[in-house]
């Protein structure tokens, strides 16, 4: 049982609670405290009268008020359709080329397609469309399947070696992998890659290269190596590079053959978000 004393310092009784020799003082709580705390509880039960705020067996109490968040944001969502029911309209009958040549309705659309872009599409290809390694800079004017209006838009739609039948599909071989070419041609063909984009290389090894690269390579990018849009084969000439234009990243990629996949939007968007989206990234994002 705990051992009650007056504290000689101040002459409060204690708990009779010790700790290291440290007694703990019974004092009384302060007035305002204990005002708050009553005030507290009294609001508490002004609240549940009030509001909805004990759940039940099959469902909950709706207090006095018979508030609602979800039938607020309904009515919301019901009144912002409202307001954009007319560019909506206008959208969703408009071509790609009416909507960029009508300014109030292009406004519209690349709100549209801004938001959309921002929740579906940033994770890969970044706030704005800036890309990363491995993920297709939209900002600039290099596109691997096209940057028109049409283009970006069927683009969109089907997807990129996705699961939709009409997806735009290329596939680069893993030379390195696969075995269908050594190390040393390897080496030789990336030397030729790094002087295809006008820089420096081996010349010995560009010589060695530029039979293998027309035999293995030229179908895809083109003898002089500038890609083909049609295939989704990239321009090796240029200074963008998707997946890195050190001779290391070049290397791996003619080893490893690797290919994104950009799904298909078709199927989750309906065909207004789809015209928004084509249509800011076209105007907002480089497009030809």
């Amino acid at each position: 049982m705990a051992n009650r004393e007056t504290d000689e310092v101040t002459g409060v009784d204690t708990t009779g609670h010790e700790w290291d020799g440290i007694r703990e003082l019974d004092n009384p709580l302060p007035r305002w405290w204990l005002y708050m705390f009553w005030a507290g509880i009294a609001a508490a039960v002004v609240y549940w009268v009030l509001m909805p705020a004990w759940p039940g067996v099959s469902g909950y109490t709706r207090g006095v008020l018979s508030q609602s968040d979800r039938a607020d944001v309904a009515v919301a969502l019901k009144d912002l359709q409202t307001i954009r029911g007319a560019q909506a309209a206008k959208l969703k009958n408009a071509t790609l080329e009416q909507i960029e040549a009508d300014p109030e309705l292009q406004a519209y659309a690349q709100a549209v397609g801004q938001s959309v872009f921002g929740d579906n599409c940033a994770t890969c290809h970044g706030v704005g469309g800036v890309g990363a390694k491995g993920y297709a800079n939209l900002r600039d004017d290099v596109w691997l399947w096209g940057g028109s209006l049409e283009q970006i838009h069927h683009t969109i739609q089907v997807g990129i070696r996705s699961d939709n039948p009409q997806s735009r599909m290329s596939q680069m071989p893993a030379f390195g992998r696969d075995q269908m070419l050594t190390s040393a041609q390897i080496n030789d063909l990336t030397e030729y890659v790094v002087a295809l984009s006008g820089r420096t290389a081996d010349a010995a090894a560009v010589r060695r290269a530029a039979p293998i690269y027309q035999e293995q390579c030229s179908a895809c990018h083109a003898a002089d190596g500038t890609g083909d849009q049609a295939q989704g084969a990239p321009n090796l000439t240029d200074q963008e590079w998707l997946y890195g234009s050190a001779r290391a990243d070049i290397q791996g990629q003619i080893w490893n053959g690797r290919g994104g996949v950009m799904p298909s939007w078709k199927a989750r968007f309906d065909p207004e978000t789809l015209k928004a989206l084509a249509v800011y990234i076209h105007a907002n994002a480089g497009g030809q």
